[in-house]
Order: C-alpha cells, then sequence, then structure tokens
C-alpha cells in the first residue's frame, strides 16, 4: 500500500513534535546559538572606528589601452588621491559586476586618443551594480566628471591651438594672420565650448529597478543574517536523519509497517516536524533580525519589497533542507556517520557559501560554488535583500534549489533502508 494518507502522517509528526519540545539540547542548538551567532556578530560589526577618508576603488576596461591619451586619463584619475583605477579585461568585469564582486566599472571606449585628437566627441561609460554605495558612486562620478571636463578643456585647446599653427605654417613671419591677441581670443573662446559642447563625456547607468531609488548604503546585517540563517537552517538536515535513524534504531517503522499506513505516510510524518522546525528558525532569525537588534541600539535588517517571494524562497530552502536530511539519513548507516557527515558537510558547505561569493575573481572557487545548494539560498535572499529583486528575479535561483530537493529525496527514498 503505498497511499498518501496526509492526517495519519501528521498524527505522526505530532508525537515527535511533542518528543523534540522535550530536547532542550536540540532547541538551544537549533535556535539559541544562531541567535547567539547573529547577535555575536552584529556587535562586532556594529563597532566602527574613526572614518578614514580611503581611495575608492575604480575597476576600469580600457579598449584603447595603446593610446597616449587614455594613459593620461588614467593618471589623472589617480592622481585626484579620491579614486583608485584597476584595471580589467571586459568580459571579467562585466562577469563580476553581474555578480556584484565589484560595485563599478568605468569604460573607456575603442578609439578614444584617437578621436580626441581629430576633436569627436567621446563619451565614457560608468556601470553601478544593484547592490552599490550611492554615495561612493556619486563621489567617482564627480571625480571623473570633474577630470573629463579638465581633460575636455586642454584637448580642445591643443586642437585649437593646432588649427592655427597649421594654417601659418606655410606663411612667412611677416604674412602671419595671427596675433598674440587673436590666439588668446580663439583660446577663450574654445573654453566657452568646452562647457557646452565638451569633446570627453561621462554617462553613468544603474540597473533599471534603481533608477529611482534613494541613496542609501547596504546594510552588513542583509547579507550576513541571511547567510548565517541558511546555514543553520541547513543543519537541520542532521536533525531530519538523526530522527529517521533513532526510528529505526528503536524499531518503530517496522512497528508502523505492520499498522495499515504507507512508507510515504510514514515518512512525511517524520519529515513535517524538521520542516516546521527550520520555518520556526526562519521566523525567529529574521525577527532577531528586525525587531530584537534596533532595541539593542544596533542597525535592522530589511526583509526586501517581495514578501511572497521571501515566503517562496524559504519554502524552497526548507524543502532542499529537508530533502538533504532524507539523503543522508539513506546514505549513513551508523549514527557516527550521520554525526560525521552532517558536520563536516553541513557546516564546509555553509560557511563556504556565505564567503565564497566575496572571492573576487572568476576561478574554479566560483564553479564549484555552484555545486552548492548553499549558494543558491544565499544568492536568492540577496536579491531579495540587498538587490531589491522580486519573484521573477529569483526564479532561477528557487529552479536550481528544486532540483536540489528532487534529487536529495530521490536518492535518499531510494537508499532508504526502514529496517
Amino acid at each position: 500500500m503505498n497511499v498518501l494518507n496526509i492526517p495519519t502522517a501528521l498524527s505522526v509528526a505530532r508525537k515527535d513534535i511533542k518528543i523534540f519540545l522535550k530536547e532542550r539540547g536540540t532547541l538551544l542548538y537549533l535556535f539559541v546559538v544562531p541567535i547567539v551567532f547573529i547577535l555575536a556578530f552584529s556587535g562586532v560589526s556594529g563597532v566602527e572606528s574613526a572614518p578614514k577618508k580611503e581611495a575608492i576603488t575604480l575597476p576600469v576596461v580600457n579598449l584603447d589601452s595603446g593610446s597616449e591619451e587614455s594613459q593620461t586619463l588614467l593618471d589623472a584619475l589617480n592622481q585626484d588621491g579620491s579614486i583608485q583605477c584597476e584595471l580589467y579585461d571586459e568580459a571579467k568585469a562585466e562577469a563580476l559586476l553581474e555578480k556584484g564582486t565589484i560595485k563599478r566599472v568605468l569604460t573607456i571606449p575603442a578609439n578614444y586618443g584617437s578621436d580626441l585628437q581629430s576633436g569627436h566627441a567621446v563619451t565614457l561609460h560608468l556601470a553601478n551594480a544593484s547592490d552599490a554605495s550611492f554615495t561612493k558612486s556619486e563621489a567617482v562620478h564627480r571625480v571623473v566628471s570633474g577630470v573629463a571636463a579638465d581633460l575636455s578643456l586642454q584637448s580642445q585647446l591643443i586642437s585649437s591651438f593646432r588649427q592655427m599653427s597649421d594654417m601659418q605654417a606655410m606663411i612667412s613671419p611677416e604674412e602671419q594672420a595671427f596675433t598674440t591677441e587673436i590666439i588668446i581670443e580663439q583660446a577663450q573662446s574654445q573654453f566657452e565650448r568646452s562647457r557646452t559642447e565638451p569633446l570627453l563625456g561621462l554617462v553613468e547607468s544603474w540597473p533599471e529597478h534603481l533608477q529611482e531609488k534613494d541613496e542609501q548604503e547596504t546594510n552588513p546585517l542583509n547579507v550576513y543574517i541571511p547567510g548565517f540563517t541558511v546555514l543553520f537552517i541547513f543543519l537541520t538536515a542532521q536533525t531530519t536523519a538523526q530522527s529517521l535513524y533513532e526510528e529505526k534504531k528503536m524499531g518503530s517503522f517496522r512497528r508502523l509497517l505492520a499498522a495499515p499506513i504507507s512508507k510515504p505516510t510514514i515518512l512525511l510524518g517524520k519529515v513535517v516536524p524538521n520542516f516546521i522546525t527550520g520555518l520556526t528558525q526562519i521566523i525567529v532569525l529574521f525577527g532577531t533580525g528586525v525587531f530584537v537588534l534596533p532595541l539593542l541600539g544596533l542597525d535592522s535588517m530589511a526583509l526586501g519589497n517581495d514578501p511572497l517571494a521571501l515566503v517562496v524562497v524559504s519554502l524552497t530552502i526548507l524543502l532542499c533542507s529537508t530533502g538533504l536530511g532524507v539523503l543522508i539519513s539513506g546514505i549513513a548507516r551508523t549514527e557516527a556517520q550521520i554525526s560525521g557527515v552532517s558536520q563536516v558537510v553541513l557546516w564546509i558547505f555553509g560557511f563556504a557559501a556565505i564567503w565564497m561569493d566575496q572571492i573576487g575573481s572568476i576561478s574554479p572557487f566560483d564553479v564549484i560554488s555552484k555545486l552548492i545548494p548553499h549558494t543558491w539560498a544565499n544568492g536568492a535572499f540577496l536579491d531579495l535583500f540587498v538587490r531589491g529583486q522580486g519573484l521573477a528575479d529569483i526564479v532561477p535561483s528557487v529552479l536550481v534549489l528544486l532540483g536540489f530537493t528532487l534529487a536529495f529525496f530521490a536518492i535518499g527514498l531510494w537508499r532508504f533502508d526502514y529496517r
């Protein structure tokens, strides 16, 4: 009999929940420890030293790297002292900007030098990531605009003098038509033109959903609280695996199988309590970030602009964690194996997903991170809390997590031994 009986499964789950609530050590591990993590980290990150004036790193893609003019621009930007240019390959810069590893990119177009020399208008492009600081981006914009204006004036004056020099090259000194007064007048004319028709301009772009967003700084709690939440949600997979093992150890599965209850009903009843535990964890941890931290004088985390997307992501992560618990219980044969596999894999995966995304290069680590469900869970939360995106934007992450979930359940059920 393989018919799934929901009421019977809930009865099995209700019994397990009562047992779970009596386990004070488990409650401490699943709820108090995560809150202590968040409070400790928030306290450390909330202590800031006196602000230091540091140069803002500005990634630059120089598509005209062979020209003297582009090097002059880079030197002028670095000499300002407010920003420090770092050269990037175009494809790499675009990938890192999309990922959010770098926050802005200045692109110097191809033929930059030749266009300036010929008097053609040139436009620089400053692209910002969705979670870039508006304050820092505005500072970079002002510096680049100022340098561009100075170089534009310089280029136009040089162009003006070069034109007059060419016109007089074949004329004897006695017959030259341009006096000092005429040269000064021409220079003033070019100065006025540089204000209204600059040769070198700057265009700044933001992702569409941030075009009208108020100036704000990214709250680090919006990054690390979801990261720790994902870590501890997946740690409930160990609780799921241990619960299933205990049932096998005590012979509960054999007794239940002797009753008119299907295997899917039994298994559902066993995983529901841990699903509820994970859901409670999310509520408690996010509630701590939103309501408790402000009471302690710290910042409050934001939960994004799309409540439905938050619910969908949370439920998907819980399903994935539950499936991972079934997988562990299916492949581990002893309690020691369950504990060892869970502690090593889940903690390593959890912390790797939090910090591997901060590696500032495209490397094998970036590929490896995509094989960890925690990475997709963290990415979905960051899309909601940091980048201000909605349900449509996190669909790819949700689909990948569902793929992990199906794989975990399929392998776990295939290897699961009810004896």
